[in-house]
């Protein structure tokens, strides 16, 4: 696993349920990948490699707008070590949620 993004997908909606609606579909297809991931209160973090998550990082807006958003912005962060591994979600956050 040589890289993780953290992605924040900000569709545009016309009140919270439907903002909530169609991120819920964008985590679904997050979920269907197989990649481990970790969902948080602003953004989702993937883990895998790097070409894999770049595509899924681009499926994710396609998903928002076939979901019924008219737009969608993303805040996307990403770490990448070519060689060698990036640190996991668990190593970073499994500490803080015992």
């Amino acid at each position: 696993m040589n890289a993780s993004v953290a992605i924040q997908t900000l569709p545009e909606a016309e009140n919270d349920e439907e903002l909530i609606r169609i991120v819920d579909q964008v985590i679904d297809y997050i979920k269907s990948t197989g990649l481990n991931y970790y969902v948080g209160p602003f953004e989702t973090a993937i883990e895998g490699d790097y070409d894999q998550l770049m595509d899924i990082v681009k499926e994710c807006q396609h998903i928002a707008v076939r979901a019924g958003a008219p737009s969608v912005a993303a805040y996307i962060k990403v770490s990448y070590r070519p060689e060698g591994d990036v640190l996991t979600i668990e190593k970073k956050v499994t500490k803080h949620h015992r």
